[in-house]
């Protein structure tokens, strides 16, 4: 477990400037796209997600806009004046990779023009993640889960002492817990899913397809974590929503995520880009990539990406705007 305060943490940041088969659930636009095809570890960088914003440089965001006042990212309302006038970001973990993709980004994307990153705290606790997810899947005994959201609870209490104006998960896993862990926090404390879909809803976006509705494909590999994540907050803003079917997650999306774990990154690749195409083929405008696990899987360069967002990016983009916005 690592914990650092505000004035350590300051020094220790880096300067780095297919089948076509569809089910509904419950009646609503949620579709589940089927598949009957067959078919470093990690690498670190700060490219953002093309979709929302096209960018390849450091980015000063601009200033942060009045958010709904039902969102778990604005707890508090509007950032402004509702901040903790140190301008530091909490960052609270499970992860280690992933709070050092956030961080890598957060710093990269704030020091245009030679102006230093805002100061950050961090909390990770990778054990954590154990217990919450003991056998690596969704499923966890009401124990072991309870005991693992009264650490996360203690950790979130560390950050708000210690400083921090806002609060965020890098962690796309444990935003399925978002509203136990954050329950009775004094700060904004940021959810990923309310980031991406503020960001998709500015975007604009036009159906794919004449007379249909914006369609954004969700691939993931926790269906807890999709549906509090991603699904209700998308389909309640209007989004129709496709995933893909248990055959195309056991087919191709789970397979990816094991032969990657394993270092076989051609299968890996190859099934991810299936599992893909499952969904791009449906007219889907763009796809979230639901689940650390499928993030750094294909090369940068691959054309696909160009279609997929990495909800680390929104994230980033809102702590940055937190932590920028004018204090009193």
């Amino acid at each position: 477990m690592v914990q650092m305060s505000l004035q350590r943490s300051i020094a220790v940041y880096p300067r780095c400037s297919l089948s076509d088969s569809f089910h509904r659930v419950g009646g609503s636009r949620r579709r589940w796209a089927s598949c009957r095809s067959q078919s470093s570890r990690f690498a670190y960088n700060a490219r953002p997600s093309p979709i929302v914003l096209k960018t390849d440089h450091a980015i000063d965001p601009p200033e942060p806009k009045d958010l709904d006042a039902s969102s778990s990212a604005s707890r508090s309302g509007p950032y402004i004046g509702t901040c903790h006038p140190s301008g530091a970001v909490g960052v609270m973990g499970a992860s280690s990779s992933s709070c050092l993709r956030f961080l890598e980004k957060f710093v990269s994307w704030s020091t245009g023009g030679g102006e230093e990153a805002p100061p950050f705290i961090i909390c990770n606790d990778p054990l954590v993640k154990k217990e919450l997810l003991p056998s690596g899947t969704q499923s966890t005994s009401g124990c072991s889960a309870s005991i693992a959201l009264g650490k996360l609870r203690q950790k979130r209490l560390f950050l708000e002492q210690s400083g921090a104006c806002c609060i965020v998960m890098p962690c796309q896993f444990l935003h399925a817990w978002h509203d136990e862990i954050s329950q009775g926090c004094s700060v904004p404390f940021i959810h990923v899913g309310d980031c991406v879909v503020k960001e998709l809803k500015a975007a604009n976006l036009k159906p794919v397809e004449y007379g249909s509705n914006v369609r954004v494909g969700v691939l993931f590999t926790d269906n807890k974590l999709a549906t509090n994540c991603y699904l209700d907050k998308l389909e309640s803003q209007g989004f129709e929503v496709l995933c893909p079917d248990k055959a195309s997650m056991e087919r191709t999306v789970l397979p990816s995520v094991a032969a990657f774990g394993k270092g076989d990154m051609e299968g890996a690749r190859n099934l991810l880009r299936v599992s893909l195409q499952v969904l791009l083929v449906r007219a889907v405008n763009t796809i979230i990539l639901a689940s650390d696990d499928l993030v750094g899987i294909l090369p940068d360069d691959d054309p696909l990406l160009k279609k997929c967002i990495d909800p680390l990016d929104a994230l980033v983009r809102e702590a940055i705007a937190c932590a920028r916005a004018p204090r009193p």
